[in-house]
């Protein structure tokens, strides 16, 4: 009777996974261990912007259960630790799929936006669509996954600055938009969860941008517009050829040293020439970066017609594709333990005074008077929006894969699972022991062309862009999470 006890009360406690993480200094930080968190993510909306049809389709890409124990259980067994969801619909229920997440050991980055007509900032005359009841919609976004203590951060934006005329009144609306948000969570949402940008790296407009946004602007309470971090969409280290230098890497790391907010990338992963090798991962979590770098983001988990997914799905099967290996051979040759037990610090550089001549280039908006909160809006940042959505995690019965998947040779891959971890456990690279089968693929896509530019920069393209078939028992894990609790039980 004792050990069913302690059985059913390791499996409450796996629900919660993983800690609430803090932004201390330039860094995301776990509270109770003091060390510093390096985001290994994934860009997950299957089907693209274009499958976003919440109101005809009944789902969004966080609504289905097995879809989600699937893909939760591939990526874990590759060493994924978060995931960015671009378009989501705050009307759905996602305790299920958000509880699966969360034990696997996984964050959640969350756009509060959707490619929808009034569900997003618009770059060109970005007053006409900053309303209360576009505000509302975004409001809705963060009461729907607040309650989850894997969601890392919300995205107040997306590329919404591309180029020199779409940058000419944007910013100030992103600020504002920054700052309702900020507001709205300060007024109504039990944790402090952070609200940041994420840009379009493309080299004319990023280091405006970036000082624009994290900029200071005087007798502003709390610098409420400024965000609390700044991520880039990046696509400049391509090919097999391409290194630290040849990609503008180090570029990006000289520019952004002095950043007074955290920096990661929000989308990578340069697709020409094929196949992409992956070899930035070293740079990203090696010693040129991390000071700087607090991790990225691999565009994207499933093919689409721009050829950037590492899985493949066609009439509800997912298969493997050559990138899903040889990303999961990268990920293996870092020290995650090490990485991962980096201390955070609260110092980080001072953020520069918001002026006019911070803005460097011609065209890009220089004036910091940001827009007032629309009418009828303030009081839904006074007072929260009505019926307002609200998730929890709950228990999962079963956390076997039950939809079909196969490896890069067209082989079923029978007996995954997501492995719930401890609690305060995220996941890295041979925390889920299982086996994904064959990862090698032969196929014309993955050919190498040396001849190609390697270290062209390919523009952001963002949502705007040899193992047996069998997987390893997963008692021995089990067991080992639980003997600290029996050890409880029976004293």
């Amino acid at each position: 009777m004792l050990l069913q006890t302690a059985l059913v009360a390791l499996s409450a406690t796996v629900v919660s996974a993983v800690t609430p993480l803090e932004i201390r200094g330039t860094g995301f930080v776990d509270p109770k261990t003091g060390n510093k968190f390096q985001i290994a993510g994934m860009a997950y909306q299957p089907g693209g912007a274009a499958a976003y049809e919440p109101e005809t389709s009944g789902g969004d890409p966080l609504s289905d259960v097995e879809t989600c124990k699937r893909d939760a259980a591939l990526m874990q067994m590759m060493g994924i630790n978060a995931i960015r969801v671009y378009n989501l619909s705050p009307d759905l229920n996602h305790d299920e799929c958000a509880s699966v997440f969360n034990a696997a050991g996984m964050y959640m980055m969350i756009d509060v936006n959707s490619p929808l007509v009034g569900e997003a900032l618009t770059s060109f005359e970005p007053w006409t669509s900053y309303y209360a009841a576009y505000l509302n919609r975004t409001f809705a976004i963060v009461e729907a996954f607040s309650n989850y203590p894997n969601t890392l951060l919300f995205f107040s934006g997306n590329e919404v600055i591309n180029d020199i005329p779409s940058a000419e009144f944007a910013p100030r609306y992103i600020r504002a938009v920054t700052r309702d948000l900020k507001n709205y969570i300060k007024n109504n949402i039990k944790r402090k969860i952070p609200v940041g940008y994420s840009a379009a790296d493309v080299r004319d407009v990023l280091w405006d941008t970036w000082n624009y946004l994290t900029c200071t602007i005087e007798d502003e309470e709390d610098n409420m517009s400024q965000a609390d971090l700044f991520a880039l969409n990046s696509y400049s280290w391509c090919g097999p050829k391409a290194t630290f230098q040849s990609s503008s890497y180090d570029k990006l790391v000289e520019g952004l040293k002095s950043s007074p907010v955290p920096i990661f990338f929000s989308e990578y992963g340069c697709n020409t020439p094929q196949p992409r090798l992956w070899n930035e991962v070293q740079s990203i979590y090696g010693s040129e970066m991390t000071d700087v770098f607090d991790g990225g983001v691999v565009y994207e988990w499933t093919e689409e017609k721009n050829n950037y997914g590492i899985v493949q799905i066609e009439e509800g099967v997912v298969s493997l594709l050559g990138d899903y290996g040889r990303l999961s051979a990268q990920y293996e040759k870092i020290d995650w333990e090490a990485i991962q037990s980096v201390k955070g610090s609260d110092d980080h550089p001072r953020a520069p005074v918001c002026r006019p001549s911070l803005v460097q280039e011609k065209g890009f908006d220089n004036n910091f008077t940001i827009p007032d909160v629309p009418p009828g809006a303030q009081r839904l940042i006074d007072n929260g929006i009505p019926n307002a959505p609200s998730g929890k995690l709950v228990d999962i019965s079963n956390w076997d894969v039950t939809l079909e998947v196969r490896d890069a040779n067209g082989d079923a891959i029978t007996g995954l699972k997501v492995v719930p971890l401890p609690n305060d456990e995220f996941n890295w690279y041979g925390k889920n022991e299982l086996k994904a089968g064959n990862t090698e693929q032969n196929n014309s896509n993955d050919s190498s062309d040396d001849s190609s530019n390697d270290s062209t920069a390919d523009e952001s393209n963002g949502e705007s862009q040899e193992e047996p078939n069998a997987a390893m028992a997963v008692q021995p894990l089990m067991l080992a999470a639980a003997l600290p609790l029996l050890a409880m039980v029976f004293a």
